[in-house]
């Protein structure tokens, strides 16, 4: 009895495990979702090219682990995206913010073309609208209301937040709302 007593007040043992999500990460060339994800993991952002084919990055947050598949945004990788979605729990949508208005245009087509993907419409979307320290980028409002997200997304869980490389608390912030709306969906769907 008095092993149990010692255990139970000195030795709290191993913290529960935390959940594990698996994300699919997209978006356009140069959008910045290798960097970014890059400096979530806290690893160099130098020498970083775009990605060919796919990448997957555990990356470690306090209350879960967010296993991220990064996927190439080039066009001949794009048109392959939705094969990559199968068993994805959340969705990451970058775009360039400062981007010319064609490549924008461009983002809002695949952005709206995933929003409403079978295998994605009912996840939680979190959409970085990166390169704000960029002086031609666009503001979060500014991107909301070109995206038309309020209409197109009426019902459906997402986030859209500025972001850029050089300030990732910001990022880690918003990677965070969307571990809450992870776990609100766990909740309803009783995952947990």
């Amino acid at each position: 009895m008095d092993y149990l007593c010692f255990r139970t007040l000195c030795c709290k043992g191993p913290p529960p495990p935390r959940p594990e999500y698996d994300l699919v990460c997209i978006g356009l060339t140069g959008s910045g979702k290798t960097s970014l994800l890059s400096r979530l993991c806290s690893e160099a952002t130098d020498n970083i090219g775009p990605t060919t084919g796919f990448s997957i990055k555990a990356v470690p947050f306090q209350n879960a682990i967010l296993n991220v598949k990064e996927l190439g945004g080039a066009d001949s990788i794009k048109k392959y995206w939705s094969r990559y979605y199968q068993g994805s729990q959340g969705v990451v949508f970058v775009l360039d913010s400062a981007s010319s208005d064609e490549d924008l245009e461009t983002a809002r087509t695949e952005l709206h073309s995933a929003l409403q993907h079978p295998q994605l419409c009912t996840l939680p979307f979190l959409i970085l609208a990166n390169h704000q320290d960029k002086p031609a980028a666009r503001t979060t409002q500014e991107i909301k209301k070109y995206f038309e997200l309020e209409p197109l997304a009426r019902g459906k869980s997402w986030i859209l937040e500025g972001s850029s490389v050089d300030n990732i608390d910001t990022v880690k912030q918003s990677f965070t709302q969307l571990i809450e709306l992870l776990e609100v969906k766990d909740q309803e769907t009783g995952r947990i």
